[in-house]
Order: C-alpha cells, then structure tokens, then sequence
C-alpha cells in the first residue's frame, strides 16, 4: 500500500491532554509511573505463567495473553505522549500517525476478543465443570487465541487499507495525544463519509457486540453461582464485578467514540486515558493479582531466588 503523491502533510500535531507547563510536568511524572507499573506488572505476569508449570492452563495461558496484549496497548501511545510533556516536539510523521492507529485497532480488537474467550472458558468452568477439561483442551486454548489475534488483524486492515490512501493536504492537527482514526480521516482532503460510516460500523458494531456478549456471560456466571451456593455468590459477585468494571471502562470509550460519534473533546481525551493507560493497569490487579494461584506462585518464584542468599 503505498501513499498518493498528492498527500503533502508529512506529520501531524498531536495537541495533547493540555497547554499549561505545570500540569504537563505532573502528568510526565505520573504517567511515566503509571507506564513503568504496567510493564513491570504485566511482564510478571507473563513470565510466572510461563516459569510455574501449575499454571500452564487455559485460563493462565488466555491471562498471559491479554498480559502482553495490555502492555503492547499502553507502549503504541504513551511513550510518545510522555516525551512529548517535556518537549517542544509535539508532532508525528505521516508513517508514525498511520502506524499507531494500526496497532491500536490491532491490540484493541485483539483484546475485545480474547475478553470474549476468558469469559467463554469462566463460564465452561463454572457452568459445566465436569465438560471443562474436555472442552477447553490445550488445543482449544490456542485456537480462542488465534482468533483473537486473526480478528485484531482483520479489524484494522479492514479500516487501515482504505485510510493509507487518503489524501492529506491541509489540515494536520489532531487534538488528542495519539492519532485516532476518527479525527484523523476527518482531515482527509477529500469526502470520507463512506469510510466513517465504515469505521463506525466495524469497530462499533465489534465493541458493541463483544461488550453485551460479556455482560451477558458474566450474568449467566453470577446467576448460576447464586444457584449452587449462597455463600460463594458474594465473593462471586466481588470478583465478577470487578471484571465488568475493567470491561466498562474498555468498551466504555470505544462505544461511545464508534457508536455515538458526537462525543465532546474533552470527554474523549479522559476516555482514551483510561482507554489506554489505566485499563491495562487494572487488568493485572483484577485479573491476576488478586487470583490465589498467582499469589501463590510468585511467592514460590520469591523465595526460589531469596533463599540462595539466606545461605551464607
């Protein structure tokens, strides 16, 4: 796919969260923390998986996936957005706008999918715990997280392989602190009507689909939790609604970017925010973190490297 020689912007100006000097210093520090706290967060995550061989099932291997789907999602924006809080540098060439939107379709469809399969794989587990095992084999697992990566990547070319061919010759300000492919396209020297209604209908329609898919499985979970025992629906219902937290604030911004595209300025920023900072924040803390087994096995990793140094 190559650019049309009428395309004369060479890079856009990402306007950013905010104007004022101070406020930029204080979120350079406290999202280069946030930042720091998600690789560090999901990289144990992805290395426990992979050390303890207890937690090499599907759940853990689906969880070490949305892991490295998490840390990929925070790295495709925010590295940019920091170094641009402390610098007069607040553009991105045509190649690196073009690029961040292609991972952000590609690990945010991703994700949306492989949230779909960790709830499909909960619900075999508690619904039919007897059929687990033979349903969600080792072979089933990869197969969940190959679609969720097929559909990732079939989501952003179908979107990505009509923008690349846009002429951009005017305008190059985009106000948000990546490029989005709803600002960006309404840029385009040319009627993008068509490729809005587009983008509207396929992210929307996938985060639409995928967010009433969870909300329905997550209550189908509850319900039958509450039926079995009376005593572990509380702590189900804990658990439970800390996951639809996670899922709201995840889907929260890209229905209301795709499906209702009327959204004020402002708001979009805080959604993205959380979109693409604070989400994969909390997926480690709500899903991984507070699991017993988890706990367990970095406690064992822990003292596997302590204990070396008790000795002498």
């Amino acid at each position: 796919m190559e650019r049309q020689n009428h395309s004369l912007v060479t890079e856009f100006i990402l306007l950013g969260l905010t104007d004022s000097h101070g406020l930029q210093i204080f979120f350079f520090l406290f999202f280069s923390s946030i930042y720091t706290a998600i690789v560090l967060g999901n990289l144990i995550i992805i290395s426990v998986v992979k050390v303890d061989l207890q937690l090499h099932s599907p759940m853990y291997l689906l969880l070490s996936n949305l892991s490295f789907i998490d840390m990929s999602l925070a790295s495709f924006a925010i590295p940019k957005m920091i170094s641009a809080l402390i610098s007069d540098y607040k553009t991105i060439s045509y190649e690196g706008c073009m690029t961040q939107m292609f991972f952000l379709h590609l690990f945010g469809g991703s994700e949306m999918m492989l949230l779909v399969a960790m709830a499909v794989d909960r619900y075999i587990a508690i619904c039919k715990p007897l059929h687990y095992n033979s349903i969600m084999s080792h072979r089933a697992c990869i197969g969940l997280t190959f679609l969720s990566w097929t559909t990732g990547f079939m989501h952003t070319m179908s979107q990505m392989i009509f923008t690349v061919t846009l002429p951009f010759c005017g305008p190059n300000v985009v106000d948000s602190f990546f490029c989005d492919l709803p600002r960006v396209i309404k840029l385009a020297c040319t009627d993008t009507y068509i490729l809005e209604l587009l983008v509207i209908a396929d992210s929307g329609l996938l985060s639409l689909f995928c967010f009433i898919f969870l909300l329905i499985s997550y209550s189908v979970i509850l319900i039958t939790v509450q039926q079995r025992s009376s005593s572990g629906s509380s702590k189900a219902l804990s658990t439970l609604s800390a996951h639809i937290t996670v899922v709201v604030l995840f889907f929260g911004r890209c229905i209301f970017i795709y499906v209702w595209p009327f959204i004020s300025i402002s708001i979009d920023k805080i959604l993205s925010v959380f979109y693409t900072i604070f989400t994969p924040l909390l997926n480690p803390i709500i899903y991984t973190f507070r699991n017993k087994d988890m706990k367990k096995a970095i406690k064992k990793i822990k003292n596997k490297l302590v204990s070396p140094k008790s000795t002498f």
